[in-house]
């Protein structure tokens, strides 16, 4: 993560579409594997899906089963959850001149405990 970077933490509902759609392609297969767990500002330990842009550091908040209920009722994905394929090269050809894709490798998905401002930009 570039420290430099604004971060956002919000909830996945109040993401702008744009960041949601670029979310789903960073991470195909589902989120629930991707969850990193940190303490907030109230000391209170939280669960999100890290995503980073170009711009903007998000924590995408949500519980395990929130990240589960997201990928169930999403049509976009099949019952397997996965991002169906024709999904996802329409979000291919839409954002594939971002390279958030190459930050993501860059986020280790087994974090604990990373103290992070809550923020709800």
């Amino acid at each position: 993560m570039n420290s430099s970077k604004p971060r956002v933490v919000k909830d996945f509902e109040k993401l702008d579409v744009t960041i949601q759609e670029q979310v789903k392609l960073a991470y195909p297969n589902g989120f629930l594997q991707n969850l990193i767990t940190y303490t907030d500002k109230d000391g209170i330990k939280v669960s999100a899906l890290p995503f980073e842009t170009t711009d903007k550091y998000y924590l995408v908040r949500m519980s395990r089963q929130a990240a589960i209920e997201l990928i169930e009722e999403d049509d976009d994905y099949d019952d397997d959850g996965l991002l169906k394929e024709d999904i996802k090269l329409d979000l291919e050809d839409k954002y594939g001149d971002q390279d958030f894709m190459d930050e993501m490798s860059d986020i280790d998905s087994d974090d604990d405990d990373d103290e992070v401002d809550d923020d709800d930009d």
